[in-house]
């Protein structure tokens, strides 16, 4: 009688499986993954969070979080995945993003029959969350998604937002050669709403090089940045440097302030930690 309740366990446990409808529309099936490959770094981020690091077996580039993905093999970027690569890891479950790319990637993968969740990229709260909620569902880890959904939900309650919302100015930085300011409908955008300030920039979508003149004009009370970013720019000494910098209002106050950066853009399980953190850095 114990054999046969114990044998009955046993099968229960094996026949296991998760199933997600992802952002493609696809049905995707997981049957108790013990290989799995994560395309973004959000995604890792979100299986290692959900203690399931140790089936991951290969990573993007932009998984840098936490450090055990950077001893991982890599797949590639995101948006240009090497599918030998993915493929020589034999793993039994791939997720990603739809931003990840090319397409015909994606294809290639999906043809080779291993079952691929490609999750939505979305940059709000609202679709982070969702994001944990399926990878947990895909990896029976539901419970603990709902530990991490719920922890980000009373972190954003906790905000306390400055009474006058500052104008900020995202800058994504490597190098001085490099500089991009963020305007609507991206990540930074998306964060610095949900702290409380206004986007400096509303002129454009994505991310764009700014003359000096349009950044004088955009007035912002804050400069922000990613930690990797502003310590390529020697900090917030060598941002000082920058022309214009120094004849804004963030620059002739020294308002530049800096968030990690998969904690400000991943818009991953730690998404409310840097709310929080943004917030409190923009308070007068």
């Amino acid at each position: 009688m114990l054999a046969a309740f114990t044998f009955a366990l046993l099968c229960t446990a094996q026949s296991w499986a998760g199933s997600i409808v992802d952002s493609t529309g696809a049905t995707v099936e997981s049957k108790d993954p013990q290989r799995v490959i994560t395309i973004a770094g959000n995604v890792s981020e979100t299986v290692f969070a959900l203690g399931l690091g140790d089936k991951v077996v290969a990573v993007d580039a932009s998984s840098l979080f936490p450090a055990k993905t950077q001893e991982l093999p890599k797949v590639g970027y995101y948006r240009n995945i090497n599918a030998e690569g993915v493929l020589s890891q034999s793993p039994d479950l791939i997720v990603t993003t739809d931003a990840a790319g090319p397409p015909e990637v994606l294809e290639q993968l999906r043809g080779s029959g291993i079952p691929i969740a490609v999750l939505s990229a979305a940059q709000t709260m609202e679709a982070a969350q969702k994001r944990i909620t399926q990878i947990g569902a895909l990896l029976d880890r539901t419970d603990e998604a709902k530990v991490l959904t719920d922890k980000m939900a009373s972190q954003l309650a906790a905000v306390v937002k400055p009474e006058t919302p500052p104008k900020v100015l995202f800058i994504y930085a490597r190098g001085a050669g490099t500089l991009n300011v963020a305007g609507t409908d991206t990540s930074a955008d998306a964060m610095i709403s949900l702290a409380g300030g206004t986007n400096a920039v509303t002129g454009y979508e994505g991310y764009k090089p700014m003359s000096a003149e349009a950044i004088i004009e955009a007035a912002p009370d804050f400069l922000l940045f990613t930690t990797r970013g502003l310590e390529s720019l020697g900090g917030p000494e060598g941002v000082a440097k920058l022309i214009a910098i120094e004849q804004t209002p963030a620059g002739k106050k020294q308002q530049i302030i800096a968030v990690d950066d998969l904690v400000l853009l991943g818009f991953g399980p730690r998404t409310g930690e840097g709310v929080q953190e943004l917030s409190e850095k923009l308070q007068p």
